[in-house]
């Protein structure tokens, strides 16, 4: 556990965590600039939490429920539902590229909040059943049922399109 009491504490985790709380974000959310907002959005909060609070006794749990906690506070939203396109696309195109992170992350992209968030936390952050739970505020039956749906969701999609490829 890490524990802040001062400024350039806090400024230090920030500073040294950034970059590990990027790549979570990023398959949160899959793309870099909402990513980015998503960190820094995050970071505000811990910084600010670190300020009210005056000391927090586990700074990485806290900040990455504030991650995950802000990503899925942000799908909420109503503008995110709505995309404006000039025209409509027929069909939606397949994926240029091949490579298997890339039709992961689109898979990832498809599942609810929820579920990627469990997955992320679960198998990206090497968390357990019992600390993902406790970060997202969920029983761990919920958790242990979003990952298993999000993990079926994810095996049906790559096995769609390893037959594509074939």
């Amino acid at each position: 556990m890490t524990r802040i009491e001062d400024d350039a504490a806090l400024y230090a985790f920030v500073e040294n965590r950034r970059t590990s709380l990027f790549r979570s974000a990023y398959l949160l959310c899959g793309d870099r600039h909402e990513a980015e907002d998503l960190v820094q959005s995050a970071l505000v909060k811990v910084v600010l939490g670190g300020r009210r609070h005056g000391r927090l006794d586990n700074i990485e749990a806290y900040a990455r429920k504030t991650l995950v906690n802000t990503f899925i506070a942000s799908r909420r939203r109503f503008w995110r539902r709505e995309q404006a396109y000039g025209e409509l696309p027929e069909r939606a195109g397949a994926p240029a590229d091949t490579d298997t992170g890339l039709v992961v992350r689109a898979a990832l992209a498809r599942l609810t909040a929820r579920q990627r968030a469990v997955l992320v936390l679960r198998y990206w952050e090497d968390l357990s059943v019992e600390a993902t739970a406790r970060t997202l505020g969920m029983r761990e039956n919920t958790v242990k049922s979003h990952a298993a749906r999000g993990l079926a969701a994810l095996r049906a999609e790559m096995a769609d399109k390893a037959e594509e490829f074939v």
